[in-house]
């Protein structure tokens, strides 16, 4: 088995209980603040891996050019906006659809893949990629009953283009970051995706911070308050970071985004194996779709 797909796996676990707790917090420290906390709270521990990283590999802080300044930069402006939008979402009645429409990333991370890196898919990878998405919608919708009026509705509603825009920036994000990363002359791509991961971090959270210090102070210093959480929040992030920083310095991003839908599928699982939920049929299919979409995409990226 190649080595990006059980750390995008893992990284999926990770994003899976970070959303969980930013959506917790969400309504004692507001969506600003539930967005920074990703951020703020796992730069120390990005700084740690990094020591770590050098520790045993040997190799001295990499050097690094132009070009992985700006894709730096960009990325992480990209995903801060990404977050925004996803946290966003959770003040909506039907904020599962926009989350929905947030899973089609590795389409939009496929375009901009092509767009910064020229990076091509395979017909079965694009197939893989497709099928992904539908399990996804068919998962999302599983429990739902609406009329024709009320489905087109939502489809075309605000969480629906607000999700759409969330995944169009986190697809931008991933292909910069990969850019940054493939960028940074170290001889272990451990060393590359670690130490673009610092720097993005540290801009990031430099970034949010100066802004929420101007916008809105008590947000930051809601989140603060609340460090507990918020360093849980920043280690489940940070935890994920690293996995998606270390697959994407590996594999192409639209495979390494669609495999990571995989989460969906655990996460529906556990529902049922521990709080006895059911299960409807078109969750169930959406289910074997995802999955044989991640079998799809393994094949197509091997």
């Amino acid at each position: 088995m190649e080595l990006w797909i059980p750390i995008t796996i893992a990284a999926a676990f990770s994003q899976n209980l970070r959303s969980a707790l930013q959506k917790h917090l969400k309504g004692k420290i507001g969506t600003t603040g539930a967005t920074f906390i990703r951020f703020g709270f796992g730069f120390p521990i990005a700084v740690l891996y990094l020591a770590v990283i050098l520790k045993l590999t040997g190799e001295a802080v990499p050097d690094v050019g132009t070009t992985f300044y700006w894709a730096a930069a960009l990325g992480g402006l990209a995903q801060i906006f990404a977050t925004f939008l996803l946290v966003h979402l959770f003040s909506y009645r039907n904020f599962a659809v926009g989350t929905a429409y947030s899973k089609t990333e590795p389409v939009q991370a496929a375009m901009f893949g092509f767009i910064l890196l020229g990076e091509q898919l395979t017909p079965l990878g694009i197939g893989a990629i497709v099928l992904g998405i539908i399990g996804v919608l068919f998962i999302s919708f599983g429990k739902e009953r609406p009329s024709g009026a009320v489905v087109l509705s939502t489809l075309i509603g605000k969480p629906a283009l607000i999700g759409l825009a969330s995944a169009a920036f986190f697809g931008a994000s991933a292909a910069f970051y990969r850019t940054a990363s493939l960028s940074v002359e170290a001889e272990s791509f451990l060393l590359q995706a670690a130490f673009t991961l610092v720097c993005v971090t540290a801009f990031q959270t430099a970034v949010m911070g100066s802004w929420m210090t101007v916008s809105c102070p008590a947000e930051l210093r809601a989140a603060i308050r609340n460090w507990r959480l918020s360093g849980l929040v920043g280690l489940a992030g940070i935890a994920g970071s690293i996995g998606w920083f270390t697959a994407m310095t590996l594999q192409q991003v639209a495979y390494v985004r669609a495999l990571a839908q995989i989460e969906l599928v655990f996460t529906l699982a556990a529902s049922w194996m521990f709080f006895r939920e059911k299960i409807t049929p078109i969750e169930l299919a959406g289910c074997m779709l995802v999955s044989l979409g991640g079998i799809g995409i393994v094949m197509a990226a091997s």
